[in-house]
Formats: structure tokens, C-alpha cells, sequence
């Protein structure tokens, strides 16, 4: 993996197609996690715990196993329907494992037109694991996308890893297996174009770790603190975005903003970015796809 090193100020302004200046990425994370694993090390929870303290891989947790079920029941049918209800899509990220549990799910994110972009095989192992053996990470790859295209009737076009725990290998592996794009590196408000050993570039669309609902858990937010989080965002990249365009990623979790006390800051966020000219409620395949044909008019490719 290799990029260059190109700070906003040496960029050209960036010019969104249909004169857009922010485009705002909902993403609903759609994560299955297996009941137990074959190993007595502490389970890897990938996100805060309702309850604290981690068990060993094959003792069954149920809190948590349950409270993250709860967004699979009821809290992912209650995003739905607020985004059919305001008129915006979301871009679903989603584990093979989950395609293949929770189908439903899966196939009610299609039928609505939503984009879904593979996230690993199961949300409890990383490709880190596989760090030194790149055979094995390309494994866990391919039967990811070889499930993704099986469910979603299409091949994929970009990638998430589980807890964006990627390695030096991810992208060029990506690449060499026909993606366009990756998530998983948090470092711009703006794409940019990632080199790999096939020559394929790829497009960064940077995932968001701060702007995400884990941050209720982890900062003790209110549905009103929420939301403040969400405009704060979202008022200071619009005013940047005059001269040179943004995007904004909000990462979501069913089973955190699907609950109840907390959805409205969903729903009130999304009817007040409507009400601003210029925003653009986009996919990620949208944005690589127009940067891969406009990436020269911003940032130009070394030789």
C-alpha cells in the first residue's frame, strides 16, 4: 500500500458533479457475530460491549450476543424506515456471516436499492490475524466476496474490514481481485487515490471512527448531544465545502441508534442536512467511480 502525501492546501478545489459541494455517506453497519469461537482466548468484540469484560472465544456472552441482535430484530427495521420515510438512501456495509445468518436483512437492504459493501467474513476476526500469511488474508477475501456476489447478484466494488483492521496487504490484494475502493483508512475529507503493486489505483473514501454512534457509548451522549455531534460535523464541512467539496461519513450501528431513545438524533440530522443546497446523499461506488474519471482536476497522479 502506497500513497501520496498531498495536504489540502497543495490540492486543486474539488468540484463534485451537478454543482455538489457535501456529499454525506449514512453508513448502517450490518455486522453478524458468532455465538462462540474455537479458542479460549478473550473474544474479540469489535465495538464497545454492553456489558464489560471480555470472555473467552467459546464461553457464550449472552448480553452482548443479544443486545447486538436486538439491532438484526428490531433497531435496522427502524432505521429503514426513517430513511424511506425522509427519502435518503444509506451505503450498508455487511459481513459474508450476515448475508448468510440474517438474510432478511440482507435482502431488504437490496430491495430498497441500498449499497452494500463487503466487510469481512465475520465481524469477530480480523485480517490482521493474517498479517504474515497473505494467503490466508486472500482467503478470508475471496469467501467474502465470493458470498457478496452470490446474495447481492453482483461482484463488489469496494471493501470495509472488520474494525478497519486492514494490513499492508489488504489494498493491493483488493485491487488484484477487481475492487475500486477502501474504507478503512480515516485520514480525509476527501478521496484520493491509493496506488497498489497491479497498477490499479484505488479510491480511499475514508470510514469514520469520531462521527459514529459507538460515540453515545463511549462519551455518554444524549439523543440531543447526538444530533449536536452530527451538525457540528456537518455545519463546519458545508462551510468549507464552498470552494472546494467534502464528504461526511456517519458510521451507525443498528443495535446503537436503533434504539429507541436514540433514533430521533438519526431522523433530526437527516432533515436538517435537507435543508441545505449542494448536498449530496451518496453512495460510495458513486464517489470512487466519478473519481476515478475526475481524480486529475484535484489531485494528479505522480509518475
Amino acid at each position: 500500500m502506497d500513497y501520496d502525501f498531498v495536504p489540502m492546501p497543495a490540492r486543486q478545489p474539488l468540484k463534485w458533479p451537478d454543482g455538489k459541494r457535501l456529499a454525506v455517506i449514512l453508513t448502517t453497519n450490518l455486522e453478524y457475530w458468532d455465538k462462540v469461537q474455537e479458542s479460549d482466548k478473550p473474544y474479540y468484540p469489535g465495538g464497545p460491549g454492553i456489558v464489560g469484560g471480555n470472555l473467552a472465544g467459546n464461553v457464550y456472552d449472552n448480553p452482548n450476543y443479544t443486545w447486538r441482535e436486538y439491532g438484526q430484530r428490531v433497531g435496522v427495521w427502524r432505521m429503514f424506515d426513517i430513511f424511506a420515510e425522509e427519502g435518503v438512501s444509506t451505503s450498508c456495509t455487511m459481513n459474508a456471516k450476515m448475508a448468510l445468518e440474517r438474510r432478511p436483512v440482507v435482502e431488504a437492504a437490496i430491495e430498497r436499492g441500498y449499497e452494500i459493501v463487503p466487510h469481512n467474513y465475520v465481524q469477530d476476526e480480523l485480517l490482521t490475524d493474517h498479517m504474515f500469511d497473505e494467503a490466508k488474508e486472500r482467503d478470508v477475501i475471496r469467501r467474502t466476496l465470493d458470498v457478496y456476489e452470490e446474495v447481492v447478484g453482483k461482484k463488489a466494488k469496494g471493501w470495509l474490514s472488520s474494525s478497519l483492521r486492514s494490513t499492508l496487504n489488504t489494498i493491493d490484494i483488493l485491487s488484484e481481485e477487481g475492487l475500486i475502493f477502501i474504507t478503512d483508512l480515516l485520514n480525509d475529507d476527501q478521496p484520493y487515490l491509493v496506488k497498489t503493486r497491479s497498477g490499479r489505483p484505488m479510491v480511499s473514501v475514508s470510514y469514520t471512527s469520531e462521527v459514529n454512534d459507538f460515540s453515545f457509548l463511549r462519551q455518554g451522549l444524549t439523543v440531543e448531544t447526538g444530533f449536536s455531534m452530527f451538525k457540528e460535523q456537518f455545519d463546519w464541512l458545508y462551510g468549507e465545502s464552498e470552494s472546494s467539496g467534502r464528504f461526511m461519513n456517519i458510521g451507525l450501528h443498528p443495535h446503537v441508534i436503533g434504539q429507541p431513545f436514540r433514533i430521533r438524533a438519526l431522523r433530526d440530522f437527516i432533515r436538517y442536512a435537507k435543508q441545505f443546497e449542494g448536498v449530496w446523499f451518496a453512495t460510495r461506488e458513486e464517489i470512487a467511480t466519478w473519481y476515478l474519471e475526475n481524480h486529475h482536476h484535484h489531485i494528479a497522479v505522480k509518475p
